[in-house]
């Protein structure tokens, strides 16, 4: 790890079919961007109950360690998003759990907080890990937020949260550039997305993060054309069965605390990555894009 930070997060979709081909495919891409941290959400372990995770085979062919959050399980009865099949149908379904993860060379602590609103078959977490880095421990936080259109309240109060638990691990001058990223289901012009940059008050509170993409771009104007950013996005045919939701929007974000005198929390880079197709269908890694930023995590000389 040099003098910045490369962080990726990626909803990276269950372990929907074709699992393996998705998984080398995400593999192959990781390698290329050489990510010093990557952020899992919808991570599950590939028999769907238990044991070796999505996460766990993603980190061991980066020669990394994973570190897996359960965030919910369900019986047969229930399943996250009330689907369980493309197109939406309730089949029953076997058992299961899903949840987020964080990978990295070196992991020295993790902490999970569950986030409010939670459900049967739809509870939250944040998984906040400790990264041993070149510029010192630096703490990393993945969450998803809850997905419907209409649940801006629920993502409302877990932001609420959220921001509450990282002022927690120290947000002084002199305290470490924190990152928070993840599938927060929300575009950028939302309250809750708002609220973490600064522009809103939520429950009588501020706070302020960097928007890592909007540092380094902007989004559209009126009469502008479509919007760069796009993680949730029409051109890849996996997100078909969940058309419902609104395509085309930016709902994957990298986070990070405000910058600081000597350089450290500035934001070099920012893409939208895991783009790349294979085969004749056309297949992703998942049904979202990632994000990829380079954030200083060691002061200016």
């Amino acid at each position: 790890m040099g003098q910045n930070l490369r962080v990726v997060t990626l909803n990276f979709w269950g372990t929907e079919p074709p699992l393996e081909r998705r998984l080398a495919l995400a593999i192959r891409q990781l390698q290329v961007l050489a990510p010093d941290v990557v952020c899992l959400q919808e991570v599950r372990p590939l028999d769907g109950v238990q044991g070796r995770t999505t996460a766990e085979v993603i980190a061991e062919a980066l020669g990394f360690v994973a570190h897996y959050a359960v965030a919910v399980r369900w019986d047969g009865d229930v399943h996250p998003k009330g689907t369980g099949s493309p197109g939406g149908s309730l089949a029953k379904l076997p058992a299961g759990q899903e949840g987020v993860a964080v990978i990295a060379k070196r992991i020295a602590d993790a902490r999970v907080l569950p986030l409010p609103d939670a459900r049967p078959a739809e509870a939250r977490v944040m998984l906040s890990t400790q990264v041993d880095t070149d510029g010192g421990l630096v703490w990393v936080h993945t969450a998803h937020l809850h997905y419907r259109l209409d649940d801006g309240v629920a993502r409302e109060r877990q932001v609420l949260a959220i921001d509450a638990a990282i002022r927690g691990f120290g947000r002084d001058n002199t305290s470490s550039p924190q990152i928070l990223a993840g599938d927060f289901n929300a575009t950028p012009d939302s309250d809750e997305m708002r609220f973490l940059r600064g522009l809103t008050t939520l429950d009588g509170r501020r706070t302020h993060f960097q928007d890592a993409w909007l540092r380094l771009h902007r989004e559209p104007g009126p009469g502008d054309g479509p919007a760069d950013g796009i993680t949730w996005s029409s051109e890849n045919r996996l997100t078909r069965p969940l058309r419902s939701l609104d395509i085309d929007r930016r709902i994957d974000f990298i986070y990070v605390t405000s910058r600081k005198k000597d350089g450290r929390a500035t934001i070099h880079d920012c893409r939208v990555v895991m783009t790349d197709r294979e085969g004749a269908d056309d297949i992703c890694a998942s049904d979202h894009y990632g994000v990829m930023a380079d954030v200083q995590v060691v002061p200016n000389s």
